[in-house]
């Protein structure tokens, strides 16, 4: 099969062929930073490329050696090259944009815990903002579904971190063609810590809502961020604040991050991940949204 004939966009089609692959076979054993290379477009981009050629040439598992996979199943050399080229969704705070690899990862479900009045809101807003830069300027140029459970969500906050968003992005001209990239659940606990007798029946709806957030997230490539309340629980023999709804809950998330005080500053804590060290880092909450703390230099890594 000629490559003119794949299902692309004329623009890419013709790049591919002025680049010599003008037939399916010369796509083998390419990876994506080759063909970004050869035909002068992004990694991310490559990636989708050689998607639509793998699905054509009747390869299951997005795989250019997956013709023997189960379907569904990716290799080791896929999983890298998405997490190469995949862009985060940044928080505009420096030092937790580092202890997060760069921001909210796409594809996995993360829990965010705190008190009342840490932030979490805050935080939940500034990701829904975010989401939305223009890929001009290194975002996603995405869309956010924000589910409000607890009548928390506050419009006039959305338009002052907007207004302060728009300043530092002035200039910069929007894509056209958006789609969601983050589904945002403030809080996932309010409903669940009530009105529930049956805690093994709450048990299982909390996990079999975990597994469908994980599939959209997966599917849809898209960040799933879930605000948590805490509670408090006997330990040591003292109590102390951790995260709501049970030790079932706490690993239904691949990521949770917990938000919390120490003295006057908020920071945020790396509690548990699969690609992130624990690590913690200060934040400040100001007029224009989430930023750096001032005057605090220090990112404690364990």
């Amino acid at each position: 099969m000629e490559t003119i004939c794949l299902p692309l966009a004329p623009s890419q089609r013709a790049k591919l062929v002025s680049a010599g692959y003008r037939t399916l076979d010369s796509f083998t054993s390419l990876s994506p930073c080759d063909l970004a290379r050869d035909i002068g477009v992004s990694p991310e981009e490559a990636l989708d490329i050689l998607k639509v050629v793998w699905r054509t040439k009747g390869i299951d598992g997005n795989s250019p050696k997956g013709g023997n996979l189960l379907a569904g199943a990716k290799t080791a050399w896929d999983l890298l090259c998405e997490e190469k080229t995949m862009k985060r969704i940044v928080t505009f705070c420096e030092d937790l944009d580092v202890i997060l690899g760069g921001g909210i990862s796409r594809k996995e479900v993360t829990e965010v815990g705190g008190v009342p009045g840490i932030g979490k809101t805050q935080l939940g807003i500034q990701l829904a903002i975010n989401v939305q830069i223009p890929v001009e300027f290194g975002g996603l140029g995405g869309k956010a579904i924000y589910i409000d459970t607890e009548g928390s969500f506050m419009v006039e906050r959305v338009c002052q971190i907007a207004e302060a968003c728009i300043e530092k992005l002035k200039d910069i001209p929007c894509s056209s063609e958006r789609k969601v990239k983050i589904i945002i659940v403030d809080s996932v606990t309010f409903h669940f810590r009530q009105d529930f007798e049956d805690l093994a029946l709450r048990t299982r709806l909390l996990g079999g809502m975990a597994q469908k957030l994980m599939r959209l997230a997966e599917k849809y490539d898209t960040a799933v961020v879930l605000m948590n309340q805490v509670t408090t629980k006997m330990s040591g023999g003292s109590f102390q604040l951790v995260p709501a709804l049970g030790e079932s809950w706490s690993h239904a998330c691949t990521n949770r991050v917990l938000l919390y005080w120490n003295g006057d500053n908020r920071f945020a804590y790396i509690d548990k991940s699969p690609s992130l060290r624990s690590a913690s880092a200060p934040f400040s909450i100001t007029t224009g949204g989430i930023c750096n703390l001032e005057h605090y230099k220090r990112i404690k890594m364990t």
